[in-house]
């Protein structure tokens, strides 16, 4: 898993109009929280934050005038239209600590021949891992499902030191039959012939 560094700023100034000085500036406001202490109000590099979240779940380590903290991504607001950073919420943790999180689930190989369509019930995987070895993602075989099967949680192979926090019967993936395109009714046929008349 990877460690970013980034430089924090304390916020002093709230509200709608500060938040979008911020963000002129480049830069995007949050709440940094966790182990009971009084939220603190941040300030981020606008485009050093916005890489960063590319990498699922990424550990970043805050200097914040010179303290260094330790924190993962829970909340990121993004503009509906235009997609860049508006506010990110941030937990923080420390080296050795499980925290709960959700994990993308990739699928390997093909599904039987068919048309049959692949379901992802869950679009993430919730599991409890050590703060500083969250993966990225887990993969899943799919190779040869027919319709009707299904791939449960505890079907996944997890990395070692990571637990799920889902029932381990809950069902991720499912095979769904192809729906075949339904012949209209007689009666619908007979409507149409009239309208055409």
């Amino acid at each position: 898993m990877s460690e970013v560094k980034l430089a924090a700023e304390p916020r002093t100034e709230f509200g709608k109009g500060a938040a979008r000085r911020i963000r002129r500036a480049n830069k995007v406001p949050g709440v940094l929280y966790g182990h009971g202490a009084d939220p603190v109000h941040i300030t981020l590099p606008g485009h050093d934050l916005q890489m960063a979240l590319r990498t699922p779940n990424v550990l970043l380590s805050l200097d914040i005038e010179g303290k260094n903290e330790l924190a993962i991504p829970k909340a990121i607001q993004r503009d509906p239209l235009k997609g860049f950073l508006e506010h990110v919420d941030l937990l923080l943790v420390n080296r050795g600590e499980t925290v709960s999180v959700e994990i993308r689930v990739l699928t390997e190989g093909a599904l039987a021949p068919g048309g049959n369509l692949l379901e992802h019930v869950l679009d993430a995987l919730p599991v409890e891992a050590e703060a500083t070895h969250i993966p990225e993602s887990v993969s899943v075989s799919i190779e040869g499902l027919a319709a009707g099967a299904s791939v449960l949680a505890r079907d996944i192979a997890l990395p070692s030191g990571v637990a799920l926090a889902v029932e381990d019967d809950a069902v991720v993936l499912q095979v769904l039959a192809a729906q075949a395109e339904e012949a209209p009714a007689e009666g619908a046929e007979a409507e149409e012939e009239a309208v055409e008349a």
